[in-house]
């Protein structure tokens, strides 16, 4: 049973019961008493917890934010924006939710512990007081009654009146407090029903509405997380792909290093020993350089640099190349070692010394090097014999291989192997999210496209054209466009060279052949009215960043389509630029930096012939090279469209229509590369000519010639 009530009548009879049930109260108040301020403790803890989760969470939120992931290439696909993007969205959804925890923790503040303090003090603390009071007046009360009845009846009739009128009115003053009393005890049991559980209430309520805000924000977060987790999957399915291909180059590197070795018709790179000798008695020592031999002036350029000892790196040397002549062991007791005989320093014979055989015999290649009649039989160069041309013949097995399959197998399930998951989930999420200017994409592949030679342009046409029908009967086949991009992707865009930047580029192959059969009909129908012209777009200056990739990897030289012929152009011609309007696109020049150019951003040259499609993606897409060597599939090294009287592989370069021309540094550059050369703005460079590697011109300037960034100059 609860409390007993305590009546208003009891307290004039002060029974031993009364008293009991007046005690029964007080131990509750004193227990809520109790209860509230361990309370109020436990919510201070709980709120001094909570701000510091949410310290703990906004410096997690804020070291989410502050992290940007670095990625392999030139450009990201719309799958690593959104990867990469993700941190920044994680860190914006902790904060948004750390904002809803605080303001709950002074709501809690303001609707439970105030209250419940408040309660404690004003209304608990009243009872005790009363309780205090009401203690006081019995004692008066029971003190005086003794002292009257143990007063001697002997006494006076004045004195006994007065004293029994002194407790009486002792015996009013302890009923009043009495009845004040009981009345104080059973209002406050009465209020703390409302008074203590109202605040929990408010308090409950403060944390459904935190959850619900929180359950909102993950509303709203919920499309985001489906498509990143898309992202996610289509990067991880790239991931395989893209780790077998590089496990497989690997493969093949380790078997046949040398023929792996990174080559360029410019220069020649390697490491070397090279022979110090010093005055007697301290005789000779062996140094190991990092060398670059400029091929066409003879420099060798040596870099003094050991790894051993941090990969600090050391001054530069170079030297000018007369001569080069193997070092039999019968002069020197080391082996593969070079003499080599210069001509810009007071010794004229340079000893230097190869890491191996294969070496030795690439730097004596590459320096035009003596060697044994054993020797000269050996080579490894790559380079294909065999020539593959795309005439009528070609054309004509192309179309009865098309109509064949379209006519006996369109509807066959599988067709070109069916593709696993990742492509369908590709798909949706190019339907989920947008590229940012998928426009453009097409629009440039479109120009670009139409810059193709005619016979590359329509075997292209005919291929796609098929794809796309084969596309139109994929309820019956099953090969969407999605599944077709992941199928025929490596084969209409396979790298020239065999590299870890070419496999990194794999993920962009896709989402141009699907460009390519989706929008065959505008794509492949009337020549674009313009090109994306860089003339139309300001002028800014070229990213270092971009200049430094250029230079790493380099392709052996294939003639660049669209690069306007400098040995034809006259030094009286109007136009000022290298590029004109018609040619303004360079094929081996990304996409990307076009569409860059036009928001004021630096363009970007691709640094081999792959990194075409990796720079032009996800802005746009870039497929002029790339189609140009599936249309050369047999040797595309061998067939590389070359318009008439253009600049090409010295083969057919004729030299007789070299003109030698000046031009004007618009931009400062600082050399990266033995090869190049450092100027500042307005530095005039004498007999210009193009260069063999694309978006690089050569010139001389004071005195010395060297490699030039096309970009950086201006014609004069």
């Amino acid at each position: 049973m609860g409390l007993h009530p305590l009546e208003f009548s009891e307290c004039y009879l002060d029974c031993p019961a009364f008293r009991e049930k007046i005690k029964a109260h007080e131990a509750e108040l004193d227990k809520t008493g109790r209860f509230i301020k361990e309370l109020y403790k436990d919510g201070k803890n709980l709120i001094n917890a909570t701000k510091q989760l949410s310290l703990a969470q906004k410096k997690f939120a804020q070291c989410l934010g502050e992290f940007k992931f670095e990625y392999i290439g030139d450009a990201k696909t719309d799958d690593e924006k959104c990867i990469d993007e993700s941190l920044q969205e994680f860190s914006s959804f902790l904060r948004n939710l750390e904002d809803q925890r605080d303001l709950m923790m002074r709501n809690i503040t303001e609707t439970l512990m105030k209250p419940l303090e408040r309660f404690r003090k004003e209304h608990l603390g009243s009872a005790k007081a009363e309780r205090k009071r009401y203690e006081k007046e019995t004692e008066k009360y029971y003190s005086s009654l003794e002292k009257l009845l143990n007063m001697s009846a002997k006494k006076k009739e004045p004195q006994l009146q007065e004293a029994d009128m002194s407790v009486e009115a002792m015996r009013q003053h302890f009923q009043e407090s009495s009845l004040e009393y009981v009345c104080k005890l059973q209002e406050i049991q009465e209020r703390k029903k409302f008074e203590c559980v109202e605040p929990m209430l408010a308090f409950f309520q403060t944390v459904f509405t935190f959850y619900h805000q929180g359950y909102e924000l993950a509303k709203d977060f919920d499309h985001y997380k489906k498509a990143l987790q898309i992202n996610i999957q289509n990067t991880r399915s790239r991931f395989e792909g893209t780790r077998s291909e590089v496990y497989e180059l690997m493969k093949r590197i380790k078997e046949s290093p040398q023929e792996y070795r990174q080559t360029s018709p410019i220069s020649s790179e390697g490491y070397l020993y090279v022979q110090e000798k010093r005055p007697p008695p301290f005789g000779s020592s062996w140094v190991k350089r990092y060398c670059t031999l400029v091929k066409e002036q003879k420099i060798l350029h040596m870099k003094t640099f050991d790894q051993r000892s941090g990969g600090k790196l050391g001054e530069t040397d170079s030297v000018t190349i007369k001569s080069c002549i193997r070092k039999t062991t019968d002069t020197l007791d080391r082996r593969f070692c070079l003499d080599i005989e210069i001509t810009d320093r007071p010794i004229t014979v340079l000893t230097v010394q190869a890491l191996s055989e294969d070496d030795h015999r690439f730097w004596m290649h590459a320096m035009g090097g003596k060697e044994p009649m054993q020797y000269l039989n050996r080579t490894h160069s790559r380079e294909r014999g065999i020539d593959a041309q795309l005439d009528d013949v070609g054309i004509s097995f192309v179309k009865n291989s098309i109509n064949a399959i379209e006519t006996r197998g369109i509807n066959d399930q599988g067709l070109y192997r069916v593709v696993g998951v990742s492509s369908k989930v590709q798909k949706l999420l190019s339907l989920m999210i947008e590229s940012a200017t998928p426009e453009s994409r097409v629009q440039a592949i479109h120009c670009l496209v139409h810059k193709l030679p005619e016979r590359n342009r329509l075997v292209l046409s005919l291929v796609t054209k098929h794809l796309a029908n084969v596309a139109d009967n994929s309820k019956q086949n099953l090969m969407t466009v999605a599944n077709l991009g992941v199928v025929f992707g490596p084969t209409l865009m396979r790298p020239q060279e065999e590299t870890v930047a070419a496999i990194m580029d794999l993920k962009f192959q896709n989402i141009v052949v699907e460009i390519l059969i989706e929008q065959h009909e505008k794509i492949f129908g009337d020549a674009p009215s313009s090109s994306p012209s860089l003339a139309a777009t300001p002028l800014s200056a070229p990213t270092r960043q971009s200049k430094r990739l250029s230079r790493q990897n380099r392709p052996l030289a294939v003639y660049n389509p669209q690069v306007l012929d400098i040995q034809t152009v006259s030094p009286s011609s109007e136009s000022p630029a290298l590029v004109n309007d018609e040619t303004s696109v360079s094929s081996n020049e990304s996409v990307s930096s076009q569409s860059s150019n036009a928001s004021g951003t630096p363009p970007m040259k691709s640094k081999n012939h792959h990194a075409t499609i990796s720079t032009s993606l996800p802005e746009n897409t870039g497929i002029c090279t790339a189609t140009a060597s599936w249309m050369n599939s047999a040797s595309p090294a061998s067939v590389s469209p070359v318009k008439p009287g253009s600049v090409g592989t010295e083969k057919n370069k004729p030299e007789e229509c070299v003109t030698l021309m000046k031009a004007k540094a618009v931009y400062p550059c600082e050399a990266e590369h033995d090869s190049e050369l450092s100027f500042q703005v307005g530095a005039i460079f004498h007999d210009v000519t193009l260069s063999r590697e694309p978006g690089w011109l050569e010139g001389v300037l004071e005195g010395k010639r060297g490699l030039i960034p096309e970009n950086y100059v201006q014609i004069l």
